[in-house]
């Protein structure tokens, strides 16, 4: 490996985990090396080490060497046949990359899954999982464009929203997609009738405004599986067969995604304690997760849904939590909003298309 990729994929042990999560966002790799300041390696990290230290509580501001792994495997230096030795250890032990140290422990390699086997097969798995696509709200935040389109019709660059979506779902594997219909629902059946679609798309109508979550309880007889629902204007580029691994892994009943985003408070703000100043920030940040409006559920969910009545998503999300585990599986980016016209440009803008 060359000296500047491996000086990208070390981390200081006094690191914060979301500096490790910008890191790992950064390099593209699923790794870090955590070092000390002689550059002995101490431990290393991945994107599922910092998903359990996020969910178990932990949060972004502790030091990375909360959730490193201490009891890595690695090879030294000075052995011979050290690729022979990789592969055989990257077979036994399932892992895809091997840091090499001096005697002194001092990182000087990696080597790769890729060195030693050369690229791995990107053929798409076929997932049957059904995406129920959440297309029947008015999108008042969209107005005036929404009193002509409903929110799903939208053009985003030379495809309308409700396109793309399935699209950036097909990229994992799914191909079955159900919508949800209700505020000018014939634009959107006219739509997905007269345009021939290479999924598996159905849906049903609400009679009445039904909430975030209320429709799910047309699909009673329609879902058996795990499946996925997703807002209509809610686009998360993240590894839905990872995700969908981690969800029975947990034994999860509900699995909400959250994104990372850093709050800006513009403001100095004020902290008081028996009404004297205990403290002053100037324009302090905060990190927070997300609720980026896709979930995994078990079916099972669906009987918690009133039959023709009014829920919102956190009402279900409350009853969930007492019938089972409900989690949340964090992500660090790649998740767009296109439901409000500053993050549609934005949105657009990131997809390319302007």
């Amino acid at each position: 490996m060359k000296k500047e990729k491996l000086q990208s994929l070390l981390i200081s042990a006094d690191a914060s985990i979301k500096s490790a999560m910008l890191k790992l966002n950064e390099t593209g790799e699923r790794i870090l090396f955590v070092s000390d300041d002689k550059t002995v390696l101490i431990g290393t990290v991945t994107d599922g080490d910092i998903r359990r230290g996020l969910t178990n509580g932990l949060l972004f501001n502790d030091p990375i060497v909360t959730v490193m792994f201490r009891d890595f495997s690695f090879l030294s230096a000075d052995e011979e046949d050290l690729f022979d030795k990789a592969r055989i250890l990257m077979m036994k032990r399932e892992i895809e990359q091997i840091p090499v140290l001096d005697r002194t422990g001092v990182i000087v390699d990696v080597i790769l899954w890729t060195d030693i086997f050369g690229k791995k097969e990107s053929g798409k798995r076929s997932l049957s999982n059904t995406v129920v696509i959440m297309a029947g709200g008015k999108g008042t935040r969209l107005d005036p464009f929404t009193r002509i389109l409903p929110k799903p019709l939208i053009p985003v660059g030379e495809k309308p929203l409700i396109e793309l979506l399935m699209d950036r779902f097909a990229e994992h594997g799914f191909q079955r997609f159900v919508f949800t219909l209700n505020y000018k629902k014939e634009y959107i059946k006219m739509f997905l009738k007269e345009n021939p679609s290479r999924y598996d798309i159905s849906w049903v109508e609400e009679n009445d405004y039904m909430g975030t979550a209320g429709s799910l309880s047309l699909l009673r007889n329609m879902i058996n599986d795990t499946f996925i629902v997703s807002n209509c204007d809610i686009i998360v580029n993240a590894d839905f067969t990872e995700i969908l691994k981690w969800h029975y892994e947990q034994k999860n009943l509900m699995t909400l995604i959250g994104c990372h985003r850093e709050i800006n408070i513009p403001y100095g703000t004020l902290e008081m304690q028996n009404g004297i100043l205990k403290n002053f920030v100037e324009k302090p940040s905060f990190d927070v997760l997300i609720n980026t409006g896709v979930y995994l559920l078990e079916p099972e969910v669906l009987s918690l849904v009133p039959e023709q009545a009014f829920m919102d998503m956190n009402t279900l999300i409350g009853l969930a939590s007492q019938q089972g585990k409900v989690s949340v599986y964090p992500i660090h980016d790649g998740w767009l909003d296109i439901g409000q016209w500053d993050e549609y440009k934005k949105s657009i803008k990131e997809l390319g298309h302007l």
